[in-house]
């Protein structure tokens, strides 16, 4: 601003002094014509006299004289000229002011040499006798006079730019230097002019509804980041050119990363083709939604395009972890195959003995041995179904469960009361270690869980081998109920999936062994059911620690 003032003042100064100076120049021009034309006028009155009374010896007295005289006959011959050889003359009767002073007693003509460097006037007089007296003077033209004026104006002129420069730059900080005091925040402090008052009330009103506008940007802002920031759901903004503009945190801890992400390309977020294919589409104003595959995470990606003035300004990117729903759905169907497998096999086996039977092929000895076969498979479907349905209703975590105080000390010898005579039969021997402890609970479901942990040490023990169940209490963790063996052991590859439905470590003995393959599956659903946690310490050869931590 300072530089404008500086500059337009300054054309301002110049354009003043140079117009003055010009209109000075005129003026001096007209008035030098004027006293040029007086002096002409006075001296030729004189001239007039004296040749009115002494002739041409008048005008021989004259040679010296500044100005050129020349008399004129009344036919136009040059009688005399202080200038000319009037001998090489032309007549004169038709020269302009020479006919006028003829006609009219007086004449003037101006003329102007070749160059327009000079001009001259001519004033001419009639006398008595009627020859005519006639009066030049050689006076500089305009053009000749600013060009013999041009070395002393353009110094003049030059001083005057230098101290109108000065000046005008003086003025301009003088000007300028209240405005940059001003404080933007605090605008009334200033102190200004008085034809300031009303631009800083301006800014007051203005700083007033900068402040209201900044105020609600800053809430709709915060509001939305809270929102944002709380949902599980990931959401990116991105420009047309891919880069991403916002995003809340939850994005970052979806994909795992703790850098800055912030006007960077999204696919620093997933470089996967599939991902790549939702970006563009959307950029390319369509939607997209697809579930897609990163590490150990399904996510599912909705992506829409932001459109304006039909044109596409990016797109908004919405992402749900849904890991769990695709692991439920997986699990869903590997249930439903496995439960199809598992009921088909006893289904199967009672089909064909009773099909053996019904044709008469049996031995009336054998029937005992066969129906006691169907009874078998018959009971191990029961259970299967039973444990089905106990896997349903814990997936459900069905609120009709009513919860109440259960020693689990009680329960867990009531447990191994129950199972005694199974493991006196392959020589184990059971232990209950520990006091009396509780927790709130099911019932049913802790029964079941105990049960469960203690069949199985059974089942995967050694012949004389032990199972110890400990019930103790720890100020750091809670109550916890321990069920250790010395049996086959479990790898430590298989930990992770022992206790997935129908899972076996060894297959080729499951029918042996007996049970659904239901058991740990139930344990691990019932300790979701109360908020428990399951440890798992086992080693081949062995045996195998489960903890079941309330």
């Amino acid at each position: 601003m300072r530089k404008q003032i500086f500059k337009n003042t300054l054309i301002v100064v110049f354009s003043v002094i140079l117009l003055c100076s010009i209109f000075i120049l005129g003026m001096l021009y007209d008035y030098y014509n004027d006293k040029v034309l007086d002096e002409m006028l006075l001296e030729i009155k004189y001239i007039t006299q004296g040749v009115e009374l002494g002739g041409i010896e008048y005008l021989k007295g004259m040679d010296e004289a500044k100005v050129r005289i020349t008399w004129v006959a009344p036919d136009g011959t040059v009688l005399y000229d202080n200038r000319a050889d009037i001998t090489l003359m032309e007549n004169h009767a038709e020269r302009d002011e020479i006919h006028k002073a003829m006609i009219s007693a007086s004449g003037d003509s101006v003329r102007y040499s070749s160059t327009l460097a000079e001009k001259t006037i001519y004033h001419a007089v009639r006398l008595s006798n009627g020859s005519v007296v006639r009066v030049a003077s050689k006076q500089v033209t305009v053009a000749w006079l600013m060009l013999e004026m041009l070395k002393p104006f353009v110094v003049v002129l030059l001083l005057a730019f230098i101290i109108s420069a000065a000046l005008t730059n003086r003025l301009s900080k003088q000007l300028i230097k209240p405005l940059d005091n001003i404080n933007l925040e605090y605008p009334e402090d200033a102190d200004v002019y008085e034809e300031m008052t009303p631009f800083i009330r301006k800014i007051i009103v203005q700083n007033r509804e900068i402040k209201k506008t900044m105020k609600e940007l800053k809430e709709q802002q915060e509001e939305f980041a809270f929102i944002t920031d709380h949902m599980q759901e990931g959401i990116i903004v991105v420009d047309k050119n891919a880069n991403i503009l916002l995003h809340n945190k939850s994005v970052l801890t979806l994909f795992g990363i703790k850098k800055n992400i912030e006007q960077k390309s999204v696919l620093i977020l997933n470089r996967t083709e599939a991902f790549r294919n939702i970006i563009d589409i959307a950029l390319e104003g369509g939607h997209e939604e697809r579930v897609i595959h990163v590490g150990e995470k399904f996510y599912n990606i909705y992506a829409n395009s932001v459109i304006n003035d039909d044109k596409v300004q990016g797109a908004i990117i919405i992402v749900a972890d849904v890991t769990e729903k695709e692991e439920r759905e997986n699990l869903r169907r590997e249930f439903s195959a496995n439960v199809s497998h598992e009921l088909k096999t006893p289904l199967t086996s009672i089909s064909g003995i009773a099909e053996i039977i019904k044709n008469g092929i049996v031995d009336s000895k054998d029937i005992p041995r066969f129906a006691a076969n169907i009874y078998d498979e018959a009971r191990r479907l029961i259970n299967l179904v039973e444990d089905i349905i106990k896997i349903s209703q814990l997936d459900e975590n069905n609120d009709s469960f009513k919860k109440e105080s259960i020693d689990l000390y009680d329960m867990s010898e009531y447990v191994i009361n129950h199972l005694e005579p199974i493991a006196k039969s392959k020589g184990i021997e059971m232990k209950l270690y520990g006091d009396h402890y509780s927790i709130k609970g099911v019932a049913s479901v802790i029964e079941e869980m105990v049960y469960n942990l203690c069949d199985n040490a059974i089942k995967y023990n050694k012949n004389n081998g032990r199972v110890d169940v400990y019930i103790e209490n720890t100020d750091d963790a809670g109550v916890k109920l321990s069920v250790k063996d010395t049996g086959i052991g479990i790898e430590k590859t298989y930990h992770d999936r022992i206790f997935e439905r129908f899972y076996r470590v060894d297959k080729s003995h499951s029918k042996e062994i007996g049970g659904t393959g239901l058991g740990l599956s139930i344990v691990k659903h019932a300790a979701k059911l109360h908020n428990a946690t399951i440890d798992l310490q086992s080693e081949p050869g062995v045996g195998t620690t489960i903890t079941i931590i309330f």
